[in-house]
């Protein structure tokens, strides 16, 4: 819907700079929907440090081996197109809400702070490839880039 907001994950962001990416396509025909729909598309600056950890990572670690001059035009190609959601304290109290009434624990604390930035800027979808990431949460809609372009 018109203006309705859409968090994008990390790792669609981590992709829709590499235009060499096996999923590139996908993800600029999900981006050119959501956007022809009127959606605004959105992140937190977590995502923005999880991006740049992943481009900066060497490439033998799962990551691109980006210097960091080459992170930050990417960082500033992110910045450009999609709207920032600030942190704030309410950010900050709603995932530690999460945390425990949820019982979150490891690493999925921080798809669980994603939720409470969600939670406080009223943003009911993210689109990720990581669909089982957060189907905890009933309250969001986890969308996976195919499902945007099927329709689903």
């Amino acid at each position: 819907m018109a203006g309705d907001l859409c968090l994008v994950d990390s790792n669609f962001l981590i992709r829709w700079v590499q235009p060499d990416d096996a999923n590139f396509p996908l993800i600029a025909a999900s981006l050119q929907k959501l956007e022809a729909s009127g959606t605004i598309l959105c992140y937190v600056s977590q995502n923005l440090g999880e991006f740049w950890n992943a481009l900066t990572r060497p490439a033998d670690r799962n990551g691109y081996g980006l210097t960091p001059e080459r992170a930050d035009r990417r960082a500033t190609e992110v910045e450009a197109r999609f709207r920032m959601l600030p942190d704030s304290p309410l950010v900050y109290h709603r995932w530690r809400k999460l945390l425990v009434n949820s019982r979150v624990s490891g690493a999925q604390v921080h798809d669980a702070r994603l939720v409470a930035s969600m939670h406080v800027y009223d943003v009911k979808r993210i689109l990720t490839f990581n669909i089982k990431d957060f189907a905890r949460f009933n309250d969001i809609e986890a969308v996976h880039p195919i499902h945007m372009i099927q329709g689903r």
